[in-house]
């Protein structure tokens, strides 16, 4: 099985560099055979062409806000669009951006997206996670090991 994470996020942001974050902290600790894992920041645009490589699973890891307690992980399978739009703002690269410009390339398409997040509670200018976002992170990272493990489980 051909895994990729992937940790988005605006490191210059405080907790939007959450995904970063995990993605370092994974890439220092080791992952399984066939994973690969990527600090992807704020390219996009690189991540998107990315998708399109045929990985069986795709993890996506960033801050996402939804009104919950700062440090709260999730997680969620996004639903992929059916084509990108005639105009992508390469300055604004949510997931769900990213997703929908990987779906309109003429390439190859990879299989499950599962987006693991993060409530933040400071994406002001800064380069330190707050202090519950930065406790989360060893157990995001423990989370995209067992969302790998059981996704193997199932192939």
């Amino acid at each position: 099985m051909r895994t990729l994470v992937a940790g988005v996020g605006n490191v210059f942001l405080g907790d939007d560099g959450f995904g970063v974050a995990v993605a370092r902290r994974l890439a220092a600790t080791g992952v399984p055979d066939g994973v690969e894992v990527g600090d992807f920041g704020i390219r996009g645009i690189h991540l998107a062409y990315e998708l399109t490589s045929g990985y069986d699973l795709t993890i996506l890891v960033d801050a996402i806000p939804a009104g919950r307690a700062p440090g709260t992980l999730s997680v969620l399978e996004p639903t992929l669009p059916e084509a990108a739009p005639a105009f992508v703002d390469a300055h604004a690269m949510t997931p769900d951006a990213v997703l929908t410009l990987a779906s309109g390339l003429d390439l190859p398409r990879g299989g499950r997206v599962l987006l693991v997040g993060c409530e933040p509670a400071d994406v002001t200018p800064g380069m330190d996670l707050s202090p519950p976002v930065a406790a989360a992170v060893p157990e995001a990272a423990g989370l995209v090991l067992e969302l790998i493990a059981e996704e193997g489980r199932r192939w």
